[in-house]
């Protein structure tokens, strides 16, 4: 099953991999806990996402 599912990731783009899944640990206002923003951004994208 995991391999058909990374093999549709990879159909779209003919010249590799252009999107990185990414992980940041963000502070919730209202409980204090740490939560995770996941997101699919392309390639040219990860340094912004991480200075936002």
């Amino acid at each position: 099953m995991a391999k058909k599912t990374v093999a549709t990731l990879h159909e779209g783009s003919k010249d590799g991999r252009t999107y990185t899944k990414v992980i940041r640990m963000v502070k919730s206002p209202k409980t204090g806990a740490y939560v995770f923003d996941e997101k699919m951004v392309p390639n040219e994208a990860v340094k912004d996402f991480f200075k936002s």
